[in-house]
């Protein structure tokens, strides 16, 4: 009875035994996490110990290292081209006024070639001017030289005269110039002066005489009289048909 009784316990048939422990749960999950957290330490040294053993770390801080030299690098690389930018800049403005200064220098240049284009220009109607001169003869001191006139419109008209003296040590000469024109206003005979009188002059060996003369409507001009008077006296006298 006994054999089989031990018998039964030993087999499947046996009655289940439960096994209660008398740790609370709270107990349990702290004694749990504190041997969790004991495990991970070891497998984090266990990890470190490795990667020391096996030199990865010695390689990690070479490789930061290359890493530091390379951005420094990079760094005074950005500065070097920041450098030759700002030296690029400073010449691209120094040409920029270089440019300027030079565009107007040439400007003022070609203001100069116009005077003097126009300087010459008046040289050469100069030129043309005393051309006309024909030399005095005779006994005549004074005499009127290259007398002209040209309309500007038709309301004015210009007149230039040259008074000279032959003599070439001839004195001081005082007189009165006097320019009258001639023509026809509505068919009729017509005669203009100018309109301030006679001009007083003083010249020592020849002058030069300009102005413009305002023609009055409906006239027509047909000459030109230039005289030198001494008072009253006509020391001279050329006429100009136009």
């Amino acid at each position: 009875m006994r054999l089989r009784l031990l018998l039964r316990r030993l087999t499947v048939s046996a009655p289940r035994m439960t096994v209660r422990s008398n740790l609370p749960w709270p107990v349990r999950w702290v004694v749990l996490a504190i041997v969790f957290g004991f495990c991970a330490a070891i497998s984090l040294w266990a990890f470190e110990f490795g990667k020391e053993i096996a030199g990865l770390d010695r390689g990690v801080k070479q490789e930061l290292e290359k890493s530091r030299l390379l951005t420094s690098a990079l760094e005074a690389e950005v500065l070097q081209m920041k450098r030759e930018r700002d030296q690029a800049q400073s010449i691209s403005n120094t040409a920029g006024t270089v440019m300027t200064s030079e565009k107007a220098t040439q400007e003022k240049l070609i203001e100069q070639i116009k005077l003097l284009t126009a300087d010459n220009q008046g040289l050469k109607d100069d030129l043309g001017f005393f051309e006309k001169l024909i030399p005095a003869t005779g006994a005549e001191q004074i005499s009127i030289r290259g007398l002209q006139a040209e309309f500007r419109s038709s309301h004015e008209i210009k007149w230039q005269i040259l008074v000279i003296q032959s003599s070439k040590n001839s004195p001081e000469l005082s007189g009165q110039l006097e320019v009258t024109l001639s023509g026809f206003q509505n068919g009729k005979p017509w005669t203009g002066a100018l309109p301030a009188g006679p001009q007083a002059f003083k010249i020592k060996q020849y002058g030069r005489f300009d102005g413009i003369f305002e023609i009055p409507p409906q006239v027509v001009v047909k000459g030109i009289t230039a005289r030198v008077l001494d008072g009253s006296l006509i020391k001279a006298i050329q006429t100009l048909k136009i």
